[in-house]
């Protein structure tokens, strides 16, 4: 049946369609049902549906879309398409057959990516293929097909340059906010770094949500190439352009579970590097307790990712380094931005363990890369930082980003967390910070978060400020200086 669409402008979070009654019953439609949308005009423009029923929002003959179809693909109103009954999708079944912990082959996992990405599953039966994944995991030559599934969803950059680099951190540290620092040092160097992020999924700031502060994160990709050109470099939201859009929508629906599989985690990692064309990777493995990931499970890590880089014919270098608590002293948004300035500008205090570790992964994807002998990388990056030209490098960065690097102000709701007792701090738990910091609105309130006035080793008194939680409404704080008082992520001896 041929429908004309009707736009109203209407967010439902996620693409859905609405039918008239009479229309619903012409085509054997029901409340819930899939349909598919063809484009009249471009039969190569496809996408299934969930579908609403309406007695009077809609005319017979329409059919209403949700503003998110436009991101699917480009309709107009008025314009007609041809909408039929779906059959339930054959990708469906094979995500049943990984919950029963058969293994899938290469064709069946990009069917279930094809169908991701056309929208022929709905979000509940995307959630149960990740559930799937976290459940039964998967071995290496299915976590390849995912892999390469993934990186052929969308588009992928191109550089004549050799020495393109990028960096993954595999995440859960609270204010581990190096890459900006990394990207400005060796984009100061020549290097070609083309970083694409993530928003956070279980951490209180992703990379993307941090640069978001002070400039724009998405871009075409026409756009994306000329920052690229013109400053070596980028820092952008790796969901923005069609490079992985499988990706980022399952990436969506893991922040909703809050659960982020091993096999997705390493596809997600490594499509993202292939797709930018980065042929240098550095990936950084925080470890220990309180961290995603103990030493044994970490040293696992690491040969994965060895694994693939042998795989995909990419030079792969994987740090162990110590993930026991959080990193810098602000986290959150506005608060790690905060951090990373202070690093960047040399006529700053900086927190040492930030720009300590920033400097060792510059250093190595220097070596690594062959830009500087073995042995010069930390002293290379620590002069260009201490120089002030990786500073310099970042703000030409965020302004080709159409930002400007500016004094960030704090939220003046605020609670300082006093020591109920003196002693020295002897733990930090990471994933008690992440959840307190994320009950104060991170990352959707930038100006939320946790500073945090003593890390592990340092001596406090009775009374001192331990932390100070900042939130955007007086509901946020109280939620959680609540949830604080209830983890306790501070333990004292």
């Amino acid at each position: 049946m041929n429908l004309k669409i009707k736009f109203f402008g209407w967010s439902a979070g996620s693409p859905v369609a609405m039918l008239n009654t009479k229309t619903a019953e012409n085509l054997g439609v029901h409340s819930g049902d899939r349909v598919s949308v063809n484009s009249l005009k471009n039969k190569s423009k496809k996408f299934s549906i969930i579908v609403d029923i309406s007695h009077e929002i809609v005319k017979e003959n329409e059919i209403a879309l949700s503003s998110e179809i436009k991101e699917l693909i480009p309709l107009h109103h008025g314009e007609k398409v041809r909408v039929e009954l779906s059959e339930t999708p054959k990708s469906l079944f094979f995500i049943k057959n990984k919950l029963n912990n058969k293994s899938l082959s290469r064709l069946e996992i990009s069917q279930i990516i094809k169908d991701i990405i056309n929208n022929s599953l709905s979000e509940s039966e995307i959630a149960m293929f990740i559930s799937a994944m976290y459940r039964n995991g998967m071995n290496f030559k299915e976590t390849i097909y995912l892999t390469e599934a993934i990186l052929n969803s969308g588009y992928k950059l191109s550089f004549d340059h050799e020495l393109v680099v990028d960096k993954h951190c595999i995440g859960g540290i609270p204010g581990n906010r190096t890459t900006p620092i990394v990207v400005s040092i060796c984009a100061a160097t020549g290097l070609i770094f083309p970083k694409t992020s993530s928003r956070a999924i279980t951490s209180a700031a992703g990379t993307a949500d941090v640069i978001e502060t002070l400039a724009r994160i998405e871009f075409s990709l026409e756009e994306l190439k000329k920052i690229i050109k013109k400053e070596n470099a980028c820092m952008v939201w790796g969901g923005a352009f069609e490079l992985v859009p499988a990706d980022s929508k399952i990436i969506s629906i893991e922040k909703k579970l809050k659960i982020d599989p091993h096999a997705q985690m390493l596809a997600s990692i490594m499509s993202k590097k292939l797709a930018v064309g980065s042929k240098y990777i550095l990936i950084d493995i925080p470890f220990g307790k309180g961290a995603k990931v103990n030493k044994k499970e970490a040293l696992k890590l690491k040969r994965e990712f060895e694994q693939f880089g042998r795989y995909f014919k990419r030079k792969i270098k994987c740090v162990l380094t110590d993930g026991k608590q959080p990193i810098g002293n602000g986290i959150g948004p506005v608060l790690e931005m905060k951090d990373v300035i202070a690093v960047l500008d040399p006529s700053q205090k900086s927190p040492s363990d930030l720009k300590e570790k920033s400097i060792f992964l510059a250093g190595s994807i220097l070596e690594l890369s062959g830009k500087v002998k073995q042995g010069k990388g930390i002293s290379t990056a620590r002069k260009i930082l201490d120089s002030g030209e990786a500073f310099e490098k970042f703000k030409r960065i965020i302004k080709a980003q159409s930002g400007k690097v500016k004094e960030l102000s704090l939220s003046k709701i605020k609670k300082d967390i006093l020591s109920s007792k003196s002693g020295r701090v002897s733990e930090i738990d990471n994933m008690k910070i992440n959840s307190i910091a994320r009950s104060a609105g991170c990352p959707t309130d930038q100006y939320s978060g946790i500073y945090l006035h003593k890390h592990v080793n340092d001596k406090v008194q009775k009374g001192d400020a331990i932390m100070t939680i900042y939130a955007q409404s007086n509901s946020r704080l109280k939620e959680a200086v609540n949830s604080c008082n209830y983890l306790k992520p501070f333990k004292i001896l």
